[in-house]
């Protein structure tokens, strides 16, 4: 990065003669090298505590607002009110100096993978940089801009939110040129009470877009259209042969979709519709930047889906996996299996359900409607966890009730020793459930086994 001790200092009204430029600005004292800037935060104990640690990792600087603890000797102090604001205000002017195009996605589903999708495309004529992981929040967000490299041109930055107010602050923070919001789920209901409270909290990613910018929303979502007449962006619609981009799809094979927009044909290596709507985003966003459709086509063709979304893993026995592990509520889950379950496979059929948590009062309605996206394509449906109870009592009533099994909280070893058993070379298995429920120690054991 281009940003010196004296340069930072300044920005916070502090005198400093240290002309030492900063390597990198960390949170995580374990991350610390030579030159860094260190921010402690508050977490489960105080990132204060930890600035010893950081200078002897290398950290020349750090912000301070820690009344009683003293800082490190030698340490140049940077004196602040509140270190997260300050870190957030150093994020801002380090993103007015790079002066990159940036865009905002957000959505209840398939954020990470848009975000990795349009990263993908622009990097075929721009110097690119996008949040890594999930640093989607007030920390992670601010995070990425100061790791974007000094020749960045295009940031792709990826908003998540839990509660109201949330995306408010990271689009004012961001300013973003161009954005996008993926679709309105269920996640996070019991916060925001509703999907119409969903919809307004995605929105809020407007507050910060460029008036003169660029917005992309769902065609098939009412809940936004009252929203988007009084914007002075432009709008564009998407969705599957619905909206200004209108996508067909062609074919469907575990290891990509075809599909088309008017006469161009495009393919991405993952399955499912709901991927195809979030590559019409890159697409969109993509002819804005003016990237030539051979360009975009080449992004989609070959972009690195971030790991555990929608992600095609073989266990060590030889089992077809597709780990979409990170994250669920009701639609995603429902995607998911929809497009699982319409796929040519060999041998046999087998989803791995967890808990889909936070959905608040109505999550036993939630889960118990999964059953309406399981047949008899399915061989064998393994449930995880006290909410997937609804599921299996509204599965009892059906003919799939002697497919089911069962595994309750505190069972996650007997679910691993049973699929250990289970599963043959030529099933097929998705899984899919919250991050809180642990299912990717499930994969990494199955993988490994």
């Amino acid at each position: 990065m281009n940003l010196s001790i004296k340069e930072v200092a300044a920005l916070f009204g502090v005198e400093c003669s240290t002309q030492t430029m900063i390597s990198s600005v960390e949170f995580d004292s374990r991350l610390i090298t030579t030159d860094s800037l260190f921010v402690p935060l508050a977490g489960t104990r105080d990132g204060h505590e930890f600035a010893q640690q950081a200078q002897e990792n290398g950290a020349i600087a750090a912000f301070w607002s820690h009344p009683t603890i003293q800082p490190p000797e030698g340490l140049v102090i940077i004196e602040v009110a509140d270190t997260l604001a300050a870190f957030q205000k150093l994020a801002k002017y380090y993103k007015e100096k790079l002066a990159p195009k940036i865009i905002a996605i957000t959505g209840s589903n398939g954020k990470t993978t848009t975000k990795d999708m349009v990263d993908a495309v622009a990097a075929q004529q721009f110097k690119t940089y996008k949040t890594q992981g999930n640093h989607n929040n007030e920390i992670g967000l601010p995070l990425t801009i100061l790791h974007a490299p000094a020749d960045t041109e295009v940031l792709v930055l990826e908003m998540g939110m839990d509660h109201a107010g949330e995306i408010e602050a990271l689009s004012r923070l961001a300013q973003p040129d161009m954005a996008a919001i993926t679709l309105i789920g269920e996640a996070h209901i019991e916060n925001l009470g509703s999907r119409e409270g969903i919809a307004k909290a995605k929105m809020e990613i407007t507050t910060g877009l460029d008036p003169a910018g660029f917005f992309m929303v769902p065609a098939d979502e009412p809940l936004l259209t009252p929203y988007l007449a009084e914007l002075p962006q432009q709008v564009a619609t998407f969705g599957l042969e619905i909206g200004d981009l209108k996508g067909t799809i062609q074919a469907e094979t575990p290891e990509q979709t075809i599909f088309t927009v008017a006469d161009q044909t495009y393919s991405i290596p993952v399955i499912g519709g709901y991927n195809v709507k979030n590559a019409l985003i890159a697409i969109g966003i993509g002819r804005q930047l003016g990237i030539a459709e051979e360009k975009i086509k080449a992004g989609l063709a070959h972009f690195q889906l971030t790991k555990n979304r929608t992600q095609w893993l073989k266990a060590a026995n030889g089992t077809d996996i597709l780990s979409d592990v990170y994250n669920a509520n009701p639609t995603a889950m429902g995607l998911v299996l929809d497009s699982f379950r319409k796929l040519s496979l060999k041998g046999r059929r087998i989803a791995v359900l967890a808990d889909m948590l936070e959905l608040g009062p109505d999550s036993a309605k939630m889960h118990a409607g999964m059953a309406e996206h399981l047949d008899e394509t399915f061989d064998f449906i393994f449930l995880y966890g006290s909410e997937m109870a609804a599921l299996k009592a509204a599965l009892s009533k059906t003919n799939l009730a002697d497919r089911v099994r069962f595994f309750a909280t505190n069972e996650k070893a007997a679910l691993i020793t049973q699929l250990q058993e289970e599963l043959l070379p030529t099933d097929s298995v998705v899984l899919k459930g919250s991050n809180g429920m642990g299912l990717g120690e499930v994969v990494d054991l199955l993988t490994a086994m």
